[in-house]
């Protein structure tokens, strides 16, 4: 799906509820004209109903009807829907409920008798109105910088993957992005929607291994109310939610069959069918998928479509991990440092490292990558008592001496460790849970998502504590 010459339509479906037929006809004429999809009710019970059914875009709403008059169906209506934009119609007398609704929550209101294409202008200044919130709120993320300005590095890998950014980044070609975890994904699709003709429209990130399986397609595709238990009412997916923009689909790896199917339809058709309904939407979205696991060995273990795959993987960029740029540390590092300075409000600035600390930086292999530096400065900067970061600031990791005596196998077969034994709990606790989750890892072939059924884990915990033991699993299903 290309990116888009001009701004695109955010507005697509709309409900209009009147109760004279005239009006309902003449609307669904005029706004299908103009390419909305359009449904109309006769009154306010019937205009609930059918929010609570299916998701609208836009509520075209008279605001004198039998059994619920306008004002109550408007209040109601934007409390359970907040992102919806409403519109309301009154005829001469009730400009006073016309303003009191405007005042409730209303976008603007049309005095009866209107001409038609009225109607439709009103709807494209409402919708250039959330064009400007969405870009505002996209401002307000960048925090005064681009996603492209914060990939920081001046070695030869980072500036080969910026300039393949400025290259992808103008056209809609599916994108794979491959890393090691930590190593910044998410930044490089940000960059990615950041420097393309989509920027101005949403951009909405998905984790796909932190939401359970049973619910992952509703999360993406949406549902309708009653598509399941506990379908009280109807709800936009996430691709609705970034039609025009980009989906960045991380940890990709980890969706389940069924999910997997619906997806390659959306990057085939460019269509979506949300649980329980039977029409299909049409929505125009970029799709930047993330993943630390090897697709193509997931693809030869049945684990993954093929047809998919190859889908998600037109083009590849590769992040490199830290290890690979250890130039680049000493500048991430003043980096994180100047930021928590402003954050941590210390009272006294930290203005640097020494130069041992610093040392211990650049040598160390950083097997959490950009992730876990971060955090080693983080810590540092509220461990420091002076102006200048110690080696004793900095994570126990980069700078003890390794002990050639660990806690499990200086156990003698009595149970009972020696006198020369670590005896750190902490350290024996944390050796033995990740010996589980490389066993486990092991028996499960690298399948996260069962390995976590296995150690009686949560999904969302096990991948902390893979990324916190710089455990890869693959290979150790590989080892399995």
């Amino acid at each position: 799906m290309m990116g888009p010459t001009q701004p695109m339509a955010l507005f697509r479906t709309v409900l209009v509820a009147d109760d004279e037929p005239s009006i309902r006809h003449v609307l669904s004429l005029v706004l299908s004209g103009h390419g909305y999809e359009v449904r109309a009710v006769s009154d306010g019970e019937e205009a609930l109903r059918e929010l609570a059914a299916r998701t609208y875009d836009v509520l075209l709403c008279d605001v004198r009807m039998p059994r619920r008059d306008g004002l109550t169906v408007l209040r109601q209506a934007l409390a359970d829907h907040p992102g919806l934009t409403a519109v309301v119609m009154s005829a001469y007398g009730s400009e006073a409920q016309a303003l009191e609704a405007v005042a409730a929550g209303a976008y603007d209101y049309v005095r009866k008798p209107f001409k038609p294409e009225e109607i439709a202008f009103v709807l494209r200044k409402a919708e250039e109105r959330e064009r400007l919130l969405r870009e505002n709120r996209r401002l307000k993320e960048v925090s005064g910088s681009t996603p492209f300005e914060r990939i920081l590095g001046e070695s030869e890998p980072v500036r080969v993957l910026l300039r393949q950014v400025e290259k992808l980044a103008p056209v809609g070609t599916t994108i794979l992005v491959t890393g090691e975890s930590g190593t910044g994904k998410e930044l490089v699709a940000r960059a990615l929607h950041a420097r393309s003709p989509r920027a101005a429209m949403p951009f909405v990130a998905v984790n796909c291994g932190a939401i359970p399986a049973g619910l992952l397609e509703s999360e993406l595709f949406g549902h309708v109310r009653g598509a399941f238990t506990d379908a009280r009412t109807a709800r936009r997916g996430l691709f609705s939610e970034a039609d025009g923009g980009t989906l960045f689909l991380d940890e990709v790896g980890e969706l389940p069959p069924p999910a997997q199917v619906k997806l390659l339809r959306v990057l085939q058709e460019g269509e979506i069918r949300p649980v329980g309904e039977s029409r299909v939407e049409r929505v125009d979205v970029r799709v930047i998928a993330a993943t630390l696991r090897d697709l193509g060995r997931l693809v030869e273990r049945g684990e993954f479509r093929e047809d998919l795959y190859y889908r998600l993987n037109v083009v590849n960029l590769r992040v490199p991990p830290l290890r690979e740029r250890p130039g680049d540390v000493p500048l991430l590092a003043r980096t994180f440092l100047a930021r928590f300075n402003r954050e941590l409000n210390r009272e006294s600035p930290v203005l640097g490292f020494t130069p041992e600390a610093e040392a211990l930086l650049s040598s160390y292999a950083w097997p959490g990558n950009v992730r876990e530096l971060e955090n080693a400065v983080e810590r540092a900067v509220l461990l420091a008592e002076d102006s200048l970061i110690l080696p004793e600031n900095l994570p126990e990791r980069l700078w003890a001496p390794p002990d050639p005596v660990s806690a499990p196998s200086s156990l003698p077969p009595g149970g009972t460790p020696s006198p020369e034994a670590n005896l750190s709990l902490k350290r024996a606790i944390r050796e033995l849970e990740e010996s589980y989750i490389r066993a486990a890892l092991r028996r499960t072939r690298g399948n996260r998502t069962r390995a976590a059924e296995v150690l009686e884990l949560s999904h969302r915990a096990l991948l902390y504590k893979i990324k916190e033991y710089g455990i890869d699993p693959d290979a150790e299903g590989e080892r399995g």
